[in-house]
């Protein structure tokens, strides 16, 4: 199964539970509960029509090997210039007072 099939199978299931809540909502009425699961799959639809418009700019196959490499971090310890306007812990910066 493709990619576009998939993508297929989930906008019709998305349209069945659309169909489903709109049932729902005639029989029980339109309480916040109800609103809630409807803007729910209203937000589904807008997720699922930005992954597809990220699947068309992406190229075709499994993720680039760059996400897995490994980066390695020194065991030296890093230059002090770096944190010397840091607050230390949320408590304030060296002139200041916590509250």
């Amino acid at each position: 199964m493709s990619v576009q099939d998939d993508l297929t199978a989930v906008e019709r299931s998305l349209d069945a539970l659309v169909q489903a809540v709109g049932k729902l909502e005639a029989r029980i009425g339109g309480g916040l509960d109800v609103r809630r699961v409807r803007s729910d799959t209203a937000h589904l639809r807008e997720s699922l029509a930005l992954l597809k418009q990220g699947l068309a700019g992406a190229p075709p196959g499994p993720a680039a090997a760059a996400d897995d490499e490994m980066v390695p971090i020194p065991d030296t310890p890093y230059n002090s210039a770096l944190w010397t306007d840091a607050e230390d812990e949320g408590l304030g910066a060296k002139d200041r007072h916590a509250p």
